[in-house]
């Protein structure tokens, strides 16, 4: 027998259950509520105390960003972090590929000096005399061990056209050289022919320019008549989604390539390709420093049959981060998704297993790179 309500009776039942979810929500909310009022009211505490006991000088704007920088840190994610606004600003130039600066990669030597490690092309430096194993001794006129390492590397930055002058030692002979600060490109990928027509390309970090960098290189090898191609990403911490699937396009075949799960559980492609790929054989060289992007490419050419890898294993970061610009002017780098490629599992915390492990145990010979030279012979011939 079907039973049956008065319209009055369904009404009054949807507002009782209306009233309950109310509660419920309320209930939680004010719990929400405590706990966020709990915090500021300890912040709030410590503040005060600080103000009225702290034997220094305080700086408003130091004490923000700290506060903030210690809020991301509370989440215990070794990949999500605060940006304060001047860190952003390196941050996107960074991820752009470029810098201003002068052109050097520079250490400090055992003698409190700055050895001049490696020099950029097409930078001011490389227009110089200056070449690596010079030591910079003083920073617009203050000699290196009175201002410091730090300092002394700091006082070399700063803003484009603007001028500096440092002094350089080699073989115990000084000299002064004016330098003017400019943009430079930031060279991710090189490339070069080795026997048998094996290309080769190295992808140093995976930024806005170097797909482009990648492409032409790729291209260049191909026109010259490379049989098949070693990729390099040891070293490589990875870097930008979308500089990666550019440069897997043009290698893999049409489809999804990589997708990333969301907090709430829905997914989206991350990584797709059209219908133009190169089939020719490839080997990939990775090493525990490959992260990132850096595995998601060797995972992707892996899994989809057209490489295999040679190296250790790799790092193990499968998770992915977005930049969220604050009011401030800061920034919050926030970790939102775990990502793999459409055929295998996520490597995160695990890294990739390569196909032929390989472990360079002597510092003066490479022997991952002559495995790879080896197997692609092998698959060339």
């Amino acid at each position: 027998m079907n039973k049956k309500i008065s319209l009055g009776l369904a009404i009054s039942l949807i507002a009782i259950a209306s009233s309950i979810t109310f509660i419920i929500t309320y209930f939680f909310s004010l719990k929400e509520m405590a706990e966020v009022n709990k915090k500021y009211t300890s912040l709030q505490a410590l503040d005060s105390y600080v103000r009225k006991n702290f034997y220094g000088d305080i700086d408003e704007n130091d004490i923000n960003n700290g506060i903030l920088k210690g809020y991301i840190s509370g989440l215990n994610d070794k990949y999500s972090r605060y940006l304060t606004a001047d860190e952003l600003i390196d941050e996107k130039s960074d991820n752009a590929g470029e810098m201003t600066g002068l052109g050097f990669t520079l250490e400090k030597d055992e003698s409190g000096y700055i050895r001049v490690a490696e020099i950029m092309p097409d930078s001011p430096v490389s227009e110089t005399e200056i070449k690596p194993d010079d030591f910079i001794i003083a920073v617009e006129g203050t000699d290196v061990l009175e201002m410091g390492f730090e300092k002394s590397i700091e006082a070399m930055s700063g803003n484009d056209n603007e001028n500096i002058t440092i002094t350089v030692r080699r073989d115990g002979v000084d000299k002064d050289y004016t330098l003017t600060r400019r943009q430079i490109e930031i060279v991710t990928v090189t490339g070069e022919m080795l026997d048998n027509y094996v290309g080769y390309i190295k992808i140093s970090g995976f930024k806005q320019n170097t797909s482009q960098q990648f492409i032409d290189i790729l291209e260049s090898l191909k026109k010259d008549g490379a049989k098949g191609f070693i990729f390099d990403v040891r070293e490589n911490g990875g870097g930008l989604l979308t500089s990666l699937e550019k440069c897997l396009d043009p290698l893999l075949p049409e489809g999804i390539i990589a997708t990333a799960e969301y907090s709430d559980g829905h997914t989206e492609t991350i990584v797709n390709s059209d219908k133009s790929e190169t089939n020719l054989p490839m080997v990939v060289l990775v090493n525990g420093h490959t992260a990132s992007a850096a595995e998601l490419f060797a995972a992707s050419l892996k899994d989809f049959g057209k490489a295999e890898l040679i190296g250790s294993q790799t790092y193990g970061k499968g998770v992915m981060q977005t930049t969220a610009e604050l009011t401030n002017g800061g920034a919050v780098v926030l970790t939102i998704a775990e990502y793999k490629t459409s055929v295998s599992e996520c490597y995160d915390g695990i890294g990739i297993t390569p196909d032929y492990k390989v472990e360079n145990e002597n510092d003066n010979i490479d022997e991952q790179y002559n495995k790879a030279v080896e197997v692609i012979n092998g698959k060339i011939n």
